[in-house]
């Protein structure tokens, strides 16, 4: 969605922006881009409901690293290319799983947030008007919050931006804003977190990695010897802990109903193929 072409140039441009003004102008090339998408998306599905997460990895997963592209985008940006090296190494982080992502990034840069709440927005009024059989009404899932205050910062980002595009066209349509429930945290204080989300949808697999403090990515160097000395049964990444990691999704089950009687929930990542 974001790595083609023309794309992510103007990715790259956001992330190298030094004002707000600058992150806008690049996020305006991305917006027809992403409208689009969420359009077609809409189209297929003729209807069915869609959650749509929030921009989520860590930016330095989108800045170029082969020299060429570097100087590129130097080129582009009308900086030196030893200027844009260094704001590509000021974006290294040492765990960037846990670092600046989700809605981290929203709280950082608004603007994203802005113009990810209309892309999705526009598309589901333009499909809508195409298809009024379809009743569209937009899921928009705000991922990695750890924090009420996080979510309500960039949940008022949303709505503002929201009920501002459909009071412009004359248009009534519902919308909802919920959450990634990825953080053992949020679980811990979802009845606060259920004040600003109309829906959960559990991310197991981030919550699995920091319930457990391993990382998904490094933990297949030693889980074999787990299940060698009988530590481990099974990969906690492919079945629910059911012990550990289901209580923490229960406890936010049960706190998020007694808030929001009315909560959808639902899970995503590799657990929600699992039928244990």
């Amino acid at each position: 969605m974001f790595f083609e072409g023309d794309r992510i140039k103007a990715i790259r441009e956001m992330i190298v922006s030094d004002t707000a003004e600058e992150r806008k102008a690049a996020l305006n090339k991305i917006l027809p881009y992403q409208q689009g998408d969420f359009e077609e998306i809409y189209r297929v599905l003729e209807g069915r409901p869609m959650v749509i997460r929030f921009l989520d990895p860590p930016l330095h997963e989108f800045v170029p690293q082969k020299e060429e592209d570097i100087e590129e985008l130097a080129k582009e940006m009308k900086i030196t290319a030893q200027n844009l090296k260094e704001i590509i190494e000021g974006l290294h982080e040492f765990n960037p799983m846990m670092g600046h992502r989700g809605c981290r990034l929203d709280v950082t840069y608004p603007e994203i947030a802005e113009m990810q709440t209309t892309a999705i927005i526009n598309a589901a009024i333009t499909v809508n008007k195409e298809h009024p059989e379809y009743k569209i009404v937009p899921e928009i899932m705000i991922p990695l919050v750890g924090e009420e205050k996080e979510l309500e910062f960039v949940r008022d980002i949303v709505v503002k931006t929201a009920d501002k595009l459909l009071k412009d066209q004359s248009v009534e349509m519902k919308y909802e804003v919920g959450t990634m429930m990825e953080i053992p945290r949020a679980c811990v204080i979802a009845d606060k977190i259920a004040k600003q989300a109309e829906f959960f949808s559990f991310g197991t697999n981030d919550l699995t990695q920091m319930a457990f403090g391993f990382s998904r990515d490094d933990a297949g160097k030693f889980l074999e010897s787990y299940y060698e000395n009988k530590i481990f049964e099974f990969d906690p990444f492919a079945k629910l802990d059911q012990e550990g990691v289901g209580k923490l999704v229960e406890m936010a089950v049960k706190l998020g109903k007694k808030e929001r009687k009315d909560i959808h929930l639902g899970i995503c990542g590799e657990h929600g193929g699992d039928p244990s």
